[in-house]
């Protein structure tokens, strides 16, 4: 029964996946964690203003709650991509492109899997008499920490804390770079892209324009520097060896 009704979603998901879009619970995923992801950042930058008091240890608890949902959708969500991929679209088209958004993706979900794991960790390491709550209500368990040393701890959180700080840098650089590629993608290329993951936007009529015939300028423009510049290096490195 449970197999059948397992088959029955895939297939359901794999319909829409035909259609060129996203299914209904990977659309859901990927802007439930958009907000989220939005609003730890900007509570993370107001918490760290906070005067200690009652009112910091409110925001540090809104801060874990959410964290520890992020952290379950993450798993989730990583699940679900793996068990029905996303559409073949025209980001999949070869070139420097789909490698850049591919790349992309995969240092996203290792931000969106790390920051709840380093912030779990920090907690677990230097914070044991706080109990993280699922929601609010589900308690979360500690990492077991309890029999290390107090300079073991202290070094652990330490280090998560490097991390984190790290993984929310890579999302700041990230998130303009992902948000302008979709513009781009829908503005400019005028294709499917964005539209599979946001299908009440409409899908803009495929047709040259003039701001994509600029791009395009402007890519070979690119590509013409870099591959003079690769050129120019790889003769100095030539002429420096030994005997040559």
């Amino acid at each position: 029964m449970i197999v059948k009704l397992i088959a029955k979603v895939l297939e359901w998901a794999a319909g829409h996946n035909d259609e060129g879009r996203y299914s209904p619970v990977g659309i859901a995923f990927h802007w439930t964690m958009a907000a989220l992801v939005i609003f730890q950042l900007g509570w993370g930058w107001w918490m760290g203003r906070v005067a200690v008091g009652g009112g910091m240890i409110l925001a540090y608890d809104v801060h874990y709650a959410v964290g520890v949902v992020m952290m379950v959708l993450a798993v989730g969500r990583l699940g679900w991509r793996l068990l029905v991929p996303g559409p073949i679209n025209d980001a999949d088209k070869p070139g420097w492109e789909s490698t850049a958004a591919h790349v992309t993706h995969y240092i996203f979900y290792t931000c969106l899997l790390g920051l709840p794991l380093t912030g779990w960790a920090m907690i677990s390491a230097t914070a044991r008499e706080y109990q993280p709550k699922l929601l609010g209500l589900v308690p979360w368990p500690l990492m077991p920490m309890q029999d290390l040393t107090n300079t073991q701890r202290w070094a652990i959180e330490a280090t998560a804390e490097w991390m984190h700080w790290g993984l929310i840098v890579s999302l700041l650089l990230l998130i303009p770079i992902h948000v302008g590629a979709a513009l781009k993608h829908h503005f400019i290329d005028r294709d499917d892209v964005l539209h599979a993951m946001a299908p009440v936007l409409p899908q803009l009529s495929r047709r040259r324009t003039r701001w994509q015939r600029r791009w395009l300028a402007m890519e070979s423009w690119v590509a013409s520097l870099a591959k003079g510049l690769w050129w120019k290096l790889r003769g100095r490195s030539a002429r420096r060896r030994p005997g040559s």
